[in-house]
């Protein structure tokens, strides 16, 4: 499992969190020392801070492991704030089965962050979910959108991963309005053929990693479709006119528009987030990929065409962007007392 930033920009200081190798796998108990080994106070999910941009270090994790009968495996996190509060949001699970969505919250981005003790979603109605994304809309409502197993699509969306939406009551609880708006329609998004899943066998399809941005008046989703491991993974994207209306996502048919694995350079890109550089000029795409056996977090520039969104990327070689030189220092020297 690669790891994911997700990318956010707050009082001037840029953070990153993600799935590390451990949350991946599994393994998070493994993480711990013989003196401090205590499955019940073992935390999560590998943060990442930058003062403008360019250099990022390791900060910490978060947040402590909630009850560890839930499962080691920790997906896909993202944190939103509101009204003062950092809400960090995740799922859990036993490898890939059994996946809750839950909620911590903190006062600071680097937390301490404290799981808020009951799931998001319920797995007596919802057996799997997973990448969370919550969205705050011009008028301040929140909503959360999120990938689910669903087994009986219709109107020819492919059986397998989809992407839904809710509205939220309040940064910790849905409004039980669940919508699908985005499903599996084409070759490339299928995962693989005459799996078993729930007793039954079915050709597997997968949609993930959904990221809200509202451009000139519309909302463009992008998310993640296929299987990471092989070359036809990438990002696309839909469109709607409004936040929970069905979103439309044809011209990919061809395969994913705006990231796609490039062979023996980078695979799997996927699971992104959209950032502005420190100018707030310039859009950024932040994803995870692959070179060889090594997951790396990757930033490219995010372009608004005549087609569509697009990205100058993925790229695998040195990049620039343009930091001032003065508060390029004041970055190296903030780094330093950190």
């Amino acid at each position: 499992m690669p790891i994911l930033l997700f990318g956010s920009q707050h009082l001037g200081v840029y953070y990153g969190i993600g799935t590390g190798a451990a949350e991946a796998a599994g393994t998070v108990d493994e993480i711990a020392t013989p003196l401090d080994f205590d499955p019940n106070k073992l935390q999560v999910f590998p943060l990442l801070r930058s003062f403008y941009f360019v250099n990022w270090h390791y900060v910490g994790n978060a947040p402590p492991r909630p009850d560890p009968t839930l499962g080691n495996n920790f997906w896909a996190t993202e944190v939103a704030y509101s009204d003062g509060k950092f809400y960090l949001s995740y799922s859990v699970g036993h490898e890939d089965k059994n996946h809750q969505l839950r909620i911590a919250q903190s006062d600071t981005p680097i937390g301490p962050y404290e799981d808020i003790g009951e799931p998001v979603t319920d797995l007596n109605t919802c057996a799997f979910a997973s990448d969370p994304h919550p969205f705050r809309n011009d008028n301040g409502q929140w909503y959360l959108f999120y990938a689910r197993h669903l087994l009986d699509i219709e109107g020819g969306v492919g059986v397998g991963t989809a992407l839904v939406v809710d509205l939220l009551q309040n940064m910790t609880k849905l409004a039980g309005l669940e919508r699908v708006f985005l499903g599996a329609r084409c070759h490339w998004q299928g995962v693989l053929a005459n799996r078993l899943m729930y007793g039954k066998v079915f050709d597997w399809h997968t949609l993930e990693g959904p990221c809200v941005r509202k451009h000139q008046g519309r909302y463009y989703c992008f998310y993640s479709g296929g299987c990471w491991q092989t070359e036809n993974y990438g990002v696309d994207y839909g469109v709607a006119d409004s936040i929970m209306c069905p979103y439309y996502d044809g011209g990919k048919e061809a395969g994913p528009r705006v990231l796609k694995s490039v062979c023996g350079y980078v695979e799997g890109p996927g699971h992104n987030s959209i950032v502005f550089s420190p100018y707030g000029k310039t859009e950024y795409i932040a994803y995870h990929a692959w070179t060889t056996e090594v997951g790396h977090i990757c930033l490219d520039k995010l372009l608004c065409t005549v087609d569509g969104p697009r990205c100058e990327g993925p790229t695998w070689t040195k990049q620039t962007i343009d930091v001032n030189k003065s508060y390029q220092k004041i970055e190296n020297l903030q780094e330093t007392k950190s």
